[in-house]
């Protein structure tokens, strides 16, 4: 009897992450729904490059406000995890049809993509934590698999453009809207797992304790090195490509581009899954420092690739979109194992909050580099980020509470 119960147990959590991560990946198509059909509003509503950037750094700025206000009010913790993604889902694909429908400025396309943002605030968080309800062990597999969702949801919107949105920008927000609400819904037939902290009540002082806390601060300096670097990339490749193409004097469709782009993005999906495999084997510090060694090698050899011919240049470009996420559910695997178990959905957030808070800088300051020192070594600012995060996670390596990751394993 209890080897049937263990086994419906174990066939009922991999069913979940299933429908959670299809879930998750439906819903943030919305993230760059408008970035990938940037082209053409800016030519339909004169916008300005900043005026560009921003649709996308509204986002950003969007999720860190919802996150904070999150985590603020232990919403996470609070409200049930599955109600709490559907409903964000279905407002931000509510904020994006009416940008579709109704918008032809940027004021108020910024605005919307804005809120947007704060409606991704209770998507991402509370869906790691859905997530770790069902999976004690194996739980950095679970995460990656969850994030190698997000990061091809992410992706989704340049393959919608590939395929039938070039020219038409309204096809994609419509497109990446509708993805959205069936994602939503989809969420709300996953019971919680059994290892899901019960509902905890408000305490306003759970977020000093959280902050306080030095090993989960310590998987946190991972965190916000790594996306000191992921959000530019993801942002500025279609740009670095397209420069690159021109410097070596290929001619490429705008097709092409966004599938190169599509494919650099989405291919994170299968690092973060690889990476929560190795990691729950060989430790959770051990695989984000060789993920970050390798990406921020990436920063500077993009330099060193500029101009290279398409046949060199693409597996580059492929490859540093597989390393740059690989270990991204690995920082948040670190935080379900570290903090206080009644208030993980808060300390999520926090982390997810201070960490977009840095991409939006780092997406501003890669086209200021990029005019000072051209397209060639504009991404070389990154590796700043994994350099420290690396550092950070080999501090936390080092003290007794690492212990506590992935079974021992460090």
């Amino acid at each position: 009897m209890e080897t049937v119960v263990a086994h419906e147990q174990k066939s009922g959590r991999y069913r979940a992450l299933g429908v959670i991560a299809i879930a998750e990946l439906l819903v943030m198509s919305l993230w760059f729904s408008v970035t990938a059909a940037a082209p053409e509003l800016a030519t339909e509503w004169a916008l300005s490059p900043a005026e560009t950037a921003w649709l996308t750094i509204a986002v950003q700025l969007g999720f860190v406000v919802g996150a904070l206000l999150s985590a603020t009010l232990t919403l996470s913790d609070v409200i049930r995890p599955r109600v709490l993604v559907a409903g964000s889902a279905l407002l931000g694909a509510a904020f994006t049809v009416t940008i579709a429908a109704f918008v032809d400025a940027a004021a108020p396309a910024i605005v919307l993509r804005f809120l947007t943002g704060i409606a991704l605030a209770g998507v991402y968080p509370p869906g790691m934590k859905l997530i770790a309800g069902w999976f004690r062990a194996g739980r950095g597999f679970a995460i990656g698999v969850l994030v190698g969702a997000l990061t091809v949801g992410s992706a989704l919107p340049h393959l919608l453009r590939a395929l039938g949105g070039v020219g038409n920008a309204r096809a994609v927000l419509y497109g990446s809207a509708g993805l959205a609400v069936v994602g939503g819904l989809l969420t709300l037939v996953v019971e919680e797992g059994p290892y899901q902290s019960p509902a905890a009540p408000f305490d306003p002082r759970a977020v000093g304790r959280l902050l306080g806390d030095r090993p989960t601060l310590l998987a946190n300096g991972g965190y916000f090195g790594h996306m000191w670097e992921l959000y530019a990339v993801w942002t500025w490749i279609p740009a670095y490509l397209a420069a690159s193409l021109a410097a070596n004097g290929t001619t490429a469709s705008t097709e092409w581009a966004s599938l190169i782009a599509f494919g650099t993005i989405a291919v994170g999906g299968v690092g973060a899954v690889l990476a929560g495999l190795a990691a729950d084997r060989l430790g959770r510090t051990t695989i984000t420092s060789a993920s970050m060694v390798a990406s921020a090698s990436a920063c500077l050899a993009a330099g060193v690739l500029f101009g290279a011919p398409v046949a060199l240049l693409t597996p580059f470009v492929l490859v540093w979109g597989f390393v740059v996420v690989a270990d991204s559910a690995q920082f948040s695997a670190c935080v379900t194992e570290l903090a206080e178990e009644s208030y993980v959905g808060t300390a999520l957030t926090i982390q997810t909050a201070i960490g977009f808070s840095l991409t939006t800088v780092s997406i501003q300051l890669v086209p200021v580099a990029a005019a000072a020192v051209g397209w060639r070594w504009a991404f070389s600012i990154l590796a700043v980020g994994p350099v420290l995060g690396t550092l950070a996670m080999l501090r936390l390596r080092a003290r007794p509470e690492a212990a506590n990751l992935a079974g021992g394993r460090r």
